[in-house]
């Protein structure tokens, strides 16, 4: 505070003095008036000049009467007299001193180099505000100090398993000296393997929030520029900045995108000036060298684990993965717990029945469930959210917005209504296949002119191949229902066509269900490809076979295929009458209910240990 007080006085003091001198100087030149030569030769003729002092080049006198401007005293500079009599003889106003151009002349290039650096300037702060020129090689990382991460194991649910295996390396940021007391080590980089949104992010700050330490987060893109070797410097620059707040956590999200296999087909091309390759070089240089024992544990995360580098997941690297899956049925309720606490519920409304209704989803899929819930029930006006908020708010996440202005002529919402209720009556008359909650013909999302939507009422996780063939069969349903009834066929099928073929192709190349081709798999894992000895410079292919067995396969696919179909229609013919029956009902009433549809069509699903009958 001393120093800024010494200079204000300083300054003030400065102002004071020019301002001083700038009176001065005004002050002289308001008494003392410069004149042309001319001018005083004619004061001279009129007698108007008191005295003259002269000097070899200039004149200083007094005038009897004051000038215009009231000033008594003048200067002037002498001018040859021969000169000054000819050019009084023409009648020219003369002077003693010729007009200087320097001011001029500086300033015609001073002010464009004025004006360049001034733009340069300007464009630089610009810059630098976003990670300028002069900050291109510089972290990117947003960095959370202990007070802005505010984020904890209490705030992640669903994912217990994943959470029990980062506690350990909490614990280790604590108390790094415990761990090394039996002589241990902390894994240096924890990969964090899952789905999209299942909250790899989220449980990488929790982290941070549980140890109390600072938290560097950024995207494996952020490393990536088009200048070589800007990439590697950033990767330098970040690790430095967490040497230097040790302990820490370095997050890298979207780890596939600096940590792809390099070879990889389609991938960097193994150039030696790839900037991509560099940064991954240096980003395994820099893991190798710092110590764990130093506090700094570095986190990454990636929903394609198969296309990293192989280097990055060896033992002394990203040496642990932990996978944060889609949650089960008792992750999902801890995860709608979490969300539904910021919700004006309905009595009625349960964790427990929503969960039910939502197999597969993650805990981003759950927020946005929510949030769509709390929006219908605002828009239509209610006190609170309800059970159906929530049923509708599932059918628009899977199904798609309601398309009520798409307007079908009557042959084909016919086509449809009888192509949905194939759907569900194929659905409802085989064993083991998932209870069909509602069937509609109000148009949804983006070509889907009617919706049929099944609801497991449990978490699968393996799946037979008798159970595969009546999953094809109640997606063939619709064209079965359309061949039946109308003898030709529509574009409706298309994406339940898309759907059975991969399902026929999967049971062919990668799960040995063909009792043709045997128990082989076409398929190979690029991960194999990648860490084994037969790795080619070309990157993986996805498969390994000739052109015979890829006719082979072909060939397979289409039996599998026709062989449901075939059977789907079967099952139709002999069911037409319901099917009929339903389809008008479905006609009158747009959408039909479970309860609604067992009665129409006059079927229940059989047990599933009943397949074999």
């Amino acid at each position: 505070m001393k120093k800024d007080g010494r200079f204000n006085i300083l300054y003030w003091a400065v102002a004071l003095l020019g301002l001083v001198l700038v009176q001065y100087v005004a002050a002289r030149n308001q008494q003392v008036a410069n004149i042309p030569y001319s001018q005083f030769q004619q004061l001279l003729s009129e007698g108007k000049v008191a005295d003259v002092g002269v000097s070899d080049r200039f004149m200083q006198g007094t005038l009897k009467e004051a000038l215009p401007g009231g000033q008594t005293r003048f200067t002037t500079t002498r001018v040859d007299p021969d000169i000054a009599r000819e050019l009084e003889g023409h009648g020219v106003k003369f002077n003693g001193q010729i007009e200087s151009t320097l001011f001029r002349d500086v300033l015609s290039w001073i002010l464009p180099m004025v004006f360049f650096v001034g733009i340069w300037f300007w464009l630089g702060r610009r810059m630098a505000a976003g990670g300028g020129l002069m900050q291109i090689g510089k972290s990117r990382a947003k960095v959370y100090v202990e007070s802005d991460t505010k984020v904890s194991f209490a705030d992640v649910a669903g994912v217990d398993e994943a959470k029990d295996e980062l506690r350990e390396v909490v614990d280790f940021l604590r108390e790094p000296e415990r761990y090394g007391r039996l002589g241990g080590r902390m894994p240096k980089g924890v990969l964090l393997v899952g789905p999209p949104g299942t909250g790899k992010t989220l449980l990488a700050r929790a982290v941070a929030g549980e140890a109390k330490v600072p938290f560097l987060s950024i995207s494996g893109a952020e490393f990536v520029e088009m200048f070589v070797g800007v990439g590697a410097a950033r990767v330098r620059d970040l690790f430095e900045q967490a040497r230097a707040q040790a302990p820490a956590i370095i997050f890298i999200d979207e780890l596939d995108a600096l940590g792809r296999a390099r070879g990889l087909g389609g991938g960097y091309g193994g150039g030696v000036n790839s900037e991509a390759e560099q940064t991954l070089n240096q980003l395994l240089v820099e893991m190798d060298g710092f110590d764990s024992r130093a506090g700094l544990i570095i986190l990454a995360a990636t929903n394609r684990p198969e296309i990293l580098d192989p280097a990055l997941l060896r033992a002394g690297r990203f040496d642990r993965q932990v996978l944060v899956d889609r949650p089960d049925r008792a992750g999902r309720v801890q995860i709608l717990h979490v969300h539904l606490r910021r919700v004006k519920l309905a009595p009625e409304v349960e964790p427990e029945k929503i969960a039910a209704l939502t197999p597969g989803f993650t805990g981003a899929d759950l927020a946005n469930l929510v949030n769509e819930a709390a929006l219908l029930a605002t828009r239509r006006g209610a006190p609170a959210v309800s059970m159906a908020d929530f049923g509708n708010a599932v059918e628009r996440i899977v199904a798609g917005l309601e398309k009520r202005n798409r307007l079908l002529n009557a042959h084909e919402r016919d086509i449809v209504a009888h192509h949905e209720i194939g759907h569900a009556l194929v659905a409802m008359s085989l064993p083991g296949t998932d209870p069909v909650h509602k069937v509609s013909i109000i148009p949804r999302g983006i070509g889907a002119l009617g919706y049929t939507i099944q609801r497991p009422t449990e978490d699968r996780f393996l799946m037979t191949r008798e159970e595969l063939e009546r999953k094809m069969m109640v997606l063939l349903g619709g064209r079965a229902a359309e061949l039946v009834v109308y003898g030709h066929l529509s574009t409706g099928a298309a994406d339940d066509l898309q759907r059975v073929t991969d399902i026929a192709r999967g049971m062919v190349t990668r799960y040995g269900m063909s009792e043709s081709l045997g128990s082989v798999t076409y398929e190979r894992d690029p991960r194999s490809m990648l860490a084994g000895p037969g790795a080619m410079p070309g990157g993986p292919r996805d498969h390994d076979y000739g052109e015979a067995a890829g006719n082979a396969i072909d060939a397979e696919v289409r039996r599998i295929v026709d062989g449901a179909l075939e059977r789907t229609v079967t099952l139709v013919k002999e069911r037409r009458e319901a099917l009929e029956r339903t389809a008008q009902r479905l006609l009158e009433k747009e959408t039909l209910e479970e309860a609604e549809l067992v009665q129409l069509l006059g079927v229940t699903p059989r047990p599933a240990k009943e397949a074999a009958e």
